[in-house]
């Protein structure tokens, strides 16, 4: 059984026990319980119910492993040639951790 969740503006799929890496909840605290209601799309052993534009009833039950996770660097480099403009910016994106406890449909 696995369910399609949107969290924070993206969406995902969600399997009992899988790992999720979102992008940073603010408020969450390590060991706490999250629930994610806007579930689209909800597969059962082959039952499939779409959500028009949520399905009604489900939620996916998820537990804060890490609260702030940092992603892989991202360099940035602008440069115009032959004027010695050169410019370098790095960003890292901040995740928080997630496991799935269960999928409820």
């Amino acid at each position: 059984m696995y369910a399609i969740v949107e969290i924070n503006g993206q969406q995902f799929k969600a399997e009992e026990g899988k790992k999720l890496f979102v992008h940073h909840i603010a408020d969450a605290e390590p060991n706490a319980t999250v629930e994610f209601e806007k579930v689209l799309l909800v597969d059962n052993e082959g039952a499939i119910t779409v959500g028009a534009p949520t399905v009604e009833g489900a939620k996916v039950v998820c537990e804060v492993v890490t609260p702030l996770v940092k992603g892989e660097k991202v360099l940035v480099f602008h440069k115009k040639r032959r004027k010695g403009y050169r410019k370098l910016n790095g960003h890292r994106q901040q995740f928080t951790e997630l496991t799935i406890k269960s999928v409820i449909a």
